[in-house]
């Protein structure tokens, strides 16, 4: 029977550790060759019980066969990761493990007492919360009940009992925790995507609160600067010299984003925002305390001023504006006023308000923009104190999300490993000791226990060091020292030798090492005078518990390193996406920018001696500068000209990110800008769709050319989990548009009901 439970611990605890190393690459042998032996122990150890009863074929047929099929539900459906346990199917085959345990326990009695174990577990992953412990604790209890009534023997009923339990909670927190790994995996890739996802807000968000400003600063003054040439030279050399300024500082601020690092000053943007307005004929008006902020807020603040000033020049016709900067209390505020009200309020400015709005909030303050009949107000305050203390909210999550799946690992490989220090304490009681020679074996045991769970198990301990083999030199000691001084190997926790033999030596060594205390286990059961049965326990449990152990041990380790490992690609996949917008920035605005400060300063040298000549270059500083905003909001929302080849490299460069296997056939052909730029755009949509919205392993891209039209396929083995044109992206139907405005049609769906696909058709008489 201690066998039979041994075996049904590790069976449990092999299915989880194959998962979690999975997603290492090493994980389907381990895995396999874990399960597949702990299985065969748990399946011959009971089978021997059942034969010591009585080996005739009447008995051994069902049992076999009970065994058997129990096996099968356990590994094939129940610690399955993906198994739809929680349903219809589940349901059914709880009660077919029901069956398979009670039916059987009325024909053969103690040897199927050791079962239960895998029914309660079951019970804890099918059934919802309280049903499923409420069913977990009844199953324990009528195991305890079946027990007392086979032999009344009250440490054999606690026996009985803390193996259910054990078993029970092994098989459901290991179960848990393979769907815990898979479930991070799909996180992860979520993270990838959602990464890039909020990399591209946040140059959209930098762009507009920059590059938007400068460029309708510049705008703004050069179409009054060109009024003032034929009447004011020396003001319109005056204002040229702005122009100037502020085209340099965009050369700056583009710079800054491309390289993800800026730090606005509140004083210079209050200097810039009185400029701009006087500029636009507005009668402003500034008071601002003059008090240190700390550079996040004041950068913040800052932000608003941009916001309220641009808002202003592009949506109302004001004629006054009010600048307020004050500290009050703990909190300091910002208020922009103007009488330009406008006829409806608008909740989102592009990527202005709403985003705004999320910037305050995550200093801990509030914004809010609305209009009385005259006056439109723009405020923002935010608290001192926690302005620099308290890190952003995703960020936090960031930082605390990958400590759940470790932390809960340790739990279970606690709970395990006292589970077997608690049953050998059963044998404690059993071997008839005196107190003084208990309290040795119970000093052994205890820190038998220690060592695993505080070393060999850690996944930040240096096993495979000196000290590595210093701790099992004394983990042999703790463990053959009861069963030497009072001749009883059960009084010695050989599992645990044999499971850190296999972490701290390498693989030459540690089989050896691993085998050499199966038989030493086994041998003394021999020596000690024990049966065969009590034999092959020896060898079995050894098995089974160095099985656990190692199982156990490299699972917690490989779940951080998953963490880390996903962390690092989705840095890679946003660094992948900051050198695109680097290159879109310099390639779309650096020009521009370059443009309009050459012309300024051309301008700014002719202005006094050759006004026509600079009212030439004015009309050229306003055409690049409307220009520059157009391409400002083309690189912001990503409407652009797009290269297909950039966005396949960037797909391919991101579904690695995301751990999906990707095939590309892409047939050459030469392609206008409209269609490339839909055909990436496709590319983009449906590479999108598939990170946020599908569990997909693996993903094949085909471009295909035919006589009669140009085909490209998106095909992934994930079929969408959520509806991907819920309003948060372009989504199918906006995809489909434009598919059609050249001609073409777009189908997404699931045509055979394993694999979704995405297809766009565009005849050739269109390319």
């Amino acid at each position: 029977m201690g066998a039979d439970v041994a075996a049904r611990l590790v069976t449990v605890l092999s299915p989880s550790s194959g998962s979690e190393d999975r997603a290492t690459g090493l994980a389907p042998r381990i895995a396999l060759f874990v399960v597949a032996v702990v299985f065969a122990a748990f399946v011959v150890n009971a089978f021997q019980y059942v034969v010591e009863e009585g080996a005739t074929p009447a008995r051994l047929i069902p049992a076999g066969v009970c065994l058997a099929l129990m096996m099968v539900l356990q590994l094939g459906f129940f610690s399955r990761p993906g198994a739809a346990v929680r349903g219809r199917l589940g349901y059914a085959a709880l009660t077919v493990q029901a069956l398979l345990t009670f039916v059987p326990m009325a024909f053969y009695g103690e040897a199927w007492t050791g079962m239960p174990g895998f029914l309660a577990g079951d019970a804890l992953l099918v059934l919802r919360l309280t049903p499923g412990w409420v069913a977990f604790a009844a199953i324990t209890a009528v195991t305890g009940v079946v027990q007392a009534r086979l032999t009344g023997i009250p440490l054999e009923i606690a026996y009985i009992v803390n193996l259910t339990v054990v078993v029970g909670l092994v098989v459901y927190g290991l179960s848990r925790l393979r769907q815990l790994v898979h479930e991070l995996q799909e996180a992860r890739r979520e993270v990838a995507g959602l990464a890039v996802a909020r990399e591209r807000l946040r140059f959209a968000r930098d762009l507009h609160d920059l590059l938007g400003f400068s460029l309708s600063a510049i705008t703004l003054k050069s179409e009054l600067t060109h009024r003032l040439v034929p009447r004011q030279p020396k003001r319109a050399e005056q204002e040229l010299g702005e122009i100037l300024e502020i085209s340099r500082q965009a050369l700056s601020d583009v710079r800054e984003v491309a390289s993800s690092y800026r730090e606005l000053s509140l004083d210079d943007e209050l200097s810039s925002a009185r400029s701009v307005l006087a500029a636009a004929e507005v009668v402003v008006d500034v008071r601002a305390d003059d008090t240190e902020l700390p550079p996040r807020v004041r950068t913040v603040l800052a932000t608003v001023l941009r916001e309220g000033v641009t808002n202003l020049l592009r949506h109302s016709k004001a004629e006054h504006c009010a600048i307020t900067v004050s500290r009050a209390g703990g909190s300091v505020d910002i208020e922009v006023v103007n009488d330009g009200v406008r006829a409806a309020v608008p909740t989102d400015h592009g990527n202005g308000i709403g985003n705004l709005t999320q910037r305050v909030r995550a200093l801990g303050g509030t914004l809010t923009a609305d209009a009385d009949d005259d006056h439109y107000r723009l405020r923002a305050s935010i608290p001192l104190d926690t302005a620099d203390d308290d890190p952003p909210a995703d960020h936090e999550q960031a930082r605390r999300g990958p400590e759940m799946a470790p932390r809960r690992s340790f739990l279970i490989t606690t709970a395990v490993f006292t589970g077997y220090a608690l049953n050998t304490s059963v044998f404690v009681f059993a071997a008839h000791l005196t107190l003084p020679s208990r309290l040795v074996v119970w000093a052994c045991v205890t820190g038998s226990l220690a060592l695993m769970l505080g070393f060999f198990s850690r996944p930040t301990a240096p096993v495979r060091s000196p000290l590595g083999v210093l701790a099992l030199l004394l983990q042999v000691v703790l463990t053959y020292l009861p069963i030497v001084l009072f001749q009883n190997p059960f009084l010695g926790l050989t599992g645990f030798l044999a499971g850190a033999a296999l972490l701290v030596l390498p693989a030459r060594f540690g089989i050896p090492v691993f085998l050499a205390a199966v038989v030493s286990a086994g041998g003394a059961h021999w020596v000690f005078g024990g049966n065969t049965i009590n034999v092959g326990y020896g060898f079995l449990v050894t098995i089974n518990h160095g099985l656990v152990v190692f199982g156990l041990s490299r699972l917690r380790s490989m779940v951080q390193d998953l963490h880390d490992a996903r962390t690092d690609l989705a840095n890679l996949a946003v660094t992948k996406e900051r050198l695109r917008f680097a290159r879109d920035l310099h390639d779309l605005l650096g020009y521009s920018l370059s443009a309009i400060t050459l012309k300024s300063e051309l301008t700014h040298r002719v202005v006094c001696r050759d006004p026509e000549r600079a009212q030439q270059e004015l009309s050229g500083i306003l055409a690049i500068s409307r220009q520059a905003l157009s391409d400002v909001r083309a690189v912001a929302s990503s409407y652009r000209e797009m290269s297909l080849d950039e966005e396949t490299t960037s797909a391919r460069s991101l579904l690695a990110a995301a751990n999906v296997n990707v095939v590309l056939h892409l047939d050459p052909c030469d392609l206008p800008p409209p269609i490339r730029t839909t055909l990436a755009t496709v590319l983009r949509e449906g590479v999108t769709n598939l990170l946020r919205h599908s569990n997909a392993e693996n993903c094949e891209i085909t471009l295909a050319v035919t006589e009669d039209r140009l085909t490209m396929e998106i095909t992934n083995d994930g079929l969408l989990t959520t509806d991907p044109d819920d309003g948060t992206g372009s989504g199918i139907h906006n995809l489909t548009a434009r598919v059609k405005d050249i001609g073409g049609t777009l189908q997404a769906g699931t045509p055979d009901g394993t694999t979704y696909r995405l297809r766009a058709e565009i005849p050739l008489a269109q390319v």
